[in-house]
């Protein structure tokens, strides 16, 4: 309402003082706003609202300007693309269907009016961006756990196993679950004999308590999580 009744004032008006008409001080007015937009866009919050309301007068004012010819249609397209999701909130939040009339009058230009094909052509996708909500896309992320069906790099970081014949083999292979349980038998999970046959749970006992009193308990910690989430997906898999 404002941008419009100061359109009508610029055309209308007939007091011009010394100081300048109408639209001079008008534009006056607007440069001294714009000067300061780094400032207002950092202000508290009346000051930003102050310098919203501002881009929203700017962008009604320039879309009631009547410039005839091609270049003016241009001009008002290009302005209405970059502002109008802004003034369709705006509006709808005061429950206006101003851009429902505006895009109403671009449809009726580009039937009636003379214009080019790359004219109508840029008429058509703007009045085709509201209902796409002007290009805006607000992303939902939906957390799902990940799970060997719906990412393909779930076994990406899994430790690799060996056999008794020395072949590697992952959480990812078909017969995971029965190599695993060949290993776990042949180990038993904790060995008390090393390959070559020595007996770590004799002599040498004492010394692996101490290396388990000494463990670090970030490192321990670790270690656990690891025991669990092996067998977590032993069970997974049997």
């Amino acid at each position: 309402m404002g941008a419009r009744l100061c359109n009508y004032l610029s055309h209308h008006l007939t007091i011009s003082p010394q100081s300048g008409n109408f639209h001079q001080l008008l534009l006056q007015r607007c440069l001294t706003e714009y000067e300061v937009k780094d400032q207002a866009a950092k202000g508290d919050e009346v000051t930003r609202k102050l310098f919203h309301a501002f881009v929203l007068f700017l962008g009604e004012h320039y879309l009631n300007l009547e410039i005839k010819g091609t270049n003016g249609q241009v001009t008002r397209a290009d302005i209405l693309q970059l502002t109008g999701s802004v003034l369709e909130d705006a509006w709808k939040e005061k429950g206006k269907n101003d851009m429902e009339e505006i895009i109403q009058r671009i449809e009726n230009v580009v039937v009636d009016a003379n214009c080019s094909r790359d004219v109508k052509q840029m008429l058509l996708k703007l009045v085709e961006l509201p209902s796409s909500n002007w290009g805006r896309v607000h992303a939902t992320s939906t957390y799902r756990e990940a799970t060997p069906e719906n990412d393909p790099n779930y076994f990406m970081n899994e430790p690799t196993f060996y056999t008794s014949d020395g072949v590697p083999f992952t959480a990812a292979d078909p017969d995971y679950q029965e190599k695993y349980q060949e290993l776990l038998e042949r180990e038993d999970f904790f060995p008390d004999y090393e390959e070559n046959g020595t007996d770590l749970s004799g002599a040498g006992g004492p010394y692996l308590d101490d290396i388990d009193d000494e463990m670090d308990p970030e490192i321990e910690e670790a270690y656990e999580k690891f025991c669990l989430e092996s067998e977590r997906k032993r069970k997974q898999y049997s």
